[in-house]
C-alpha cells in the first residue's frame, strides 16, 4: 500500500514508520526540512519537502497515495496553536480529497465531549470535525497519554518523579486516565492500515488499566526505585501547578500548560470497538514505563 505520514519525524510517527516498512507497505514522509527528515528516517522512506500549513507546497504530495496517516499538531510551536491546527487540517482534507486519497487515519485525544473540554482537548476535536469534511474515508483514533521516550506528557510525569520526592498538588491528581504504551498505539495504527472495518469510525484505544494521575506516579517512581509522597490539597488549581511545573521539568510551557488544563477531563476509553476489530495485545502499564524509562536513559 502507499503510504503517506504526516508526523513522521515526531514521536509516534517516528515508531509507526517502521513498522509500517515492516508490514511492506511503500512509506512517503512529509517535512518542512527534507535533508533532516531523510538524515532521520530509513533508507527505504520517500521524503518529500513541504508545510502543512502551507497548501501550495503540498502540490504533487498527495498523489498516487492511498493511505494518509495525519499525526502533526502545532501546540510545540507555541501560542495560537488551535488556528494553525485548524488552518493544517483543512489544508490537508482539501488536497487529500483532490489527489483522490482513499483513507485518512488520525491520532486524536481520548475524552468526554461536550462544552468543558480544555483546549487541547477541544482542539484536537475541532481537527478530527475538519479532517471529517474530506472525501475519503477518516478513521479516528483517540489516546489519552502515550507512554514511552519522547512522549511530552509522559516525560513531564517522568521528571517530576525524578525531581520532587514531596509533591503538593491539585485536586486533578486523582482524575482517572487510561495511559496506553507507544507499542500499543503504532500497533493499532499500523494493523488499521489494513483492516477495513476500521474505515469511517471514531475508535478509542488505552491499555490495560485504569489509573489516576497520582498512581500513575508513584508507579513510576516504583520502576525508577524511588519513593514518592503526594498529598492533594483543594485551593491548587491546575493554572497555579503549571508555575511549578515549569521550575521542576524541561516541558516548554506551551506543551506543559494546556496539557495541565486537560487534567481536569478523565480520559477513560467508553467504548471497546478499537480492541474488538484490531485484537492488539495490551501492555500493562510498569513494563510501558520501564521500556519508557530505559530509552530515556539510554539517549
Amino acid at each position: 500500500m502507499q503510504i503517506l505520514v504526516l508526523g513522521a519525524t515526531g514521536f509516534v510517527g517516528g515508531s509507526l514508520v517502521p513498522a509500517l516498512l515492516e508490514a511492506g507497505h511503500e512509506v512517503r514522509a512529509l517535512s518542512r526540512n527534507r535533508d533532516r527528515a531523510t538524515a532521520t528516517l530509513d533508507d527505504r522512506v520517500e521524503v518529500v519537502e513541504g508545510d502543512v500549513l502551507d497548501p501550495e507546497t503540498l502540490d504533487g504530495v498527495f498523489e498516487g497515495i492511498e493511505l494518509v496517516y495525519y499525526l502533526v499538531h502545532s501546540m510545540d510551536a507555541g501560542g495560537q496553536y488551535e488556528q494553525r491546527d485548524r488552518q493544517a487540517a483543512d489544508n490537508v482534507a482539501t488536497a487529500a480529497s483532490e489527489a483522490g486519497v482513499d483513507r485518512l487515519i488520525y491520532l486524536g485525544g481520548l475524552g468526554e465531549t461536550g462544552n468543558d473540554l480544555s483546549t487541547h482537548l477541544a482542539s484536537r476535536r475541532e481537527v478530527e470535525g475538519r479532517l471529517a469534511d474530506g472525501e475519503y474515508d477518516l478513521t479516528t483514533f483517540r489516546a489519552a497519554i502515550v507512554v514511552g521516550a519522547g512522549s511530552e506528557s509522559f516525560e513531564m510525569v517522568r521528571q517530576m518523579v525524578k525531581r520532587i520526592p514531596v509533591m503538593i498538588t491539585p485536586t486533578w491528581v486523582r482524575t482517572p486516565a487510561q495511559p496506553i504504551a507507544i507499542s500499543d498505539v503504532v500497533a493499532y495504527l499500523s494493523k488499521a492500515a489494513t483492516t477495513p472495518e476500521t474505515a469511517g469510525k471514531t475508535l478509542e484505544i488505552g491499555g490495560p488499566e485504569v489509573l489516576s494521575y497520582e498512581e500513575m506516579m508513584r508507579r513510576t517512581a516504583a520502576v525508577m526505585g524511588r519513593r514518592l509522597y503526594v498529598f492533594p490539597v483543594p485551593f491548587l488549581t491546575p493554572k497555579i501547578s503549571v508555575y511549578w511545573i515549569d521550575l521542576v521539568t524541561d516541558t516548554p510551557p506551551s506543551i506543559s500548560h494546556p496539557l495541565i488544563e486537560g487534567l481536569k477531563n478523565p480520559v477513560v476509553v467508553t467504548d471497546e470497538r478499537a480492541q474488538e476489530l484490531l485484537d492488539v495485545e495490551l501492555t500493562p502499564f510498569d513494563e510501558a514505563v520501564e521500556t519508557a524509562v530505559t530509552s530515556a536513559r539510554s539517549t
